[in-house]
């Protein structure tokens, strides 16, 4: 063979792998390309891939695919989220319960029979487990012992003032830096796709109100919570909505759907919670017309959580996980199912 014909051949083999590698380079940016963007445009990345996210992204889609056979007006899209042990911490008792603590031993010397008294007895002895046993009802019992006279704003700062300030023992962070990653990426998802989000919560709703809309992303108007008797008043002259001594709804239970309808007016297509004090908002939500997802989290995670389900004293979950399957209930398993929990480790 010639020397010129060597080259030529060389070259010929030279430029066919040249274009061979640029054909490989290429689909290897394509396919590394096409992961970043996937990972960019995935609305949930804090849940872990599998059945459960993939149920939350396929209801999405199919309520909201127009001309779908399951499609829902955006005027009906109505998703519901308990508060405490749903969107934010709750254990080993409820934050709204912590709040009201230092006022009861301020105010406990004028009040001797608090010792003797559930659920006050249970705060002086620093008793957790007593406290949480007395649920919601306990925890208004205290709101308005500790809270009456009050104007509405002046409680309302109040309340504002502590959840800028007061930080959970363990964790070492503000209450409302406790909330879970997951949830918030969810709330946006629903948002972004026409629900208009709400809290239905056994908390009080104006101890909620000042924090949700910076927290979760949602307004005061779409709170729904337990409250006390307000009283029309006129202070130094002006006039005041006055919190009285006495319980007006407790938002539990029983009560969610009553609130959902007095409040909201409207059946939401999509509720979550995480105790058996939901379960009747999971029931209601359910027994719609057309299709609906009601969801449960099971609180599963004792190494970057808490571990907790029937014999808690707070977000007890029981009856709930038996009737969950039967009765066609998402169980959202913590551990499993989010990569992360709270909104600080993605700072880590």
């Amino acid at each position: 063979m010639s020397l010129i014909n060597f080259k030529h051949r060389l070259g010929g083999r030279g430029k066919r792998m040249a274009q061979a590698a640029g054909l490989l380079l290429g689909s290897l940016l394509f396919v590394l390309s096409s992961a970043h963007s996937a990972a960019a445009t995935d609305p949930l990345p804090s849940w872990s891939e599998g059945a459960i996210k993939s149920t939350l992204t396929e209801f999405v889609q199919a309520v909201t695919e127009p001309g779908g056979k399951d499609f829902v007006a955006p005027s009906n899209r109505v998703a519901t989220f308990d508060n405490d042990g749903t969107l934010w911490l709750e254990y080993p008792i409820y934050t709204q319960l912590r709040f009201a603590f230092t006022r009861v031993h301020e105010l406990a010397p004028q009040h001797p029979e608090w010792k003797t008294t559930m659920p006050f007895k249970a705060v002086l002895d620093n008793d957790m487990e007593a406290l949480g046993a007395t649920g919601m009802k306990g925890l208004m019992e205290i709101m308005m012992a500790t809270h009456s006279g009050m104007t509405a704003p002046e409680f309302e700062q109040e309340a504002a003032a502590w959840l800028a300030t007061a930080k959970n023992d363990r964790f070492k962070h503000t209450y409302p830096e406790l909330v879970y990653q997951p949830q918030l990426e969810l709330l946006e998802y629903l948002r972004a796709n026409g629900f208009k989000t709400y809290i239905v919560s056994g908390g009080g709703i104006q101890f909620m109100r000042p924090m949700t809309e910076k927290a979760y992303g949602i307004p005061p108007n779409q709170v729904v919570g337990s409250s006390v008797v307000s009283e029309f008043q006129m202070k130094d002259g002006k006039p005041a909505l006055v919190r009285m001594p006495k319980i007006n709804f407790i938002d539990d239970k029983a009560g969610k759907p009553v609130g959902i309808y007095q409040h909201i007016g409207q059946r939401p297509i999509l509720a979550f919670g995480n105790s058996d004090g939901d379960i009747e908002m999971l029931q209601y939500t359910k027994a719609g017309e057309g299709r609906s997802l009601g969801l449960l989290l099971h609180h599963t995670d004792a190494v970057r959580e808490y571990a907790y389900d029937r014999n808690s004293h707070v977000g007890k979950l029981d009856k709930g996980l038996d009737e969950a399957a039967a009765s066609g209930w998402i169980l959202v398993n913590m551990k499993t199912d989010w990569k992360v929990i709270f909104p600080f480790e993605l700072e880590d």
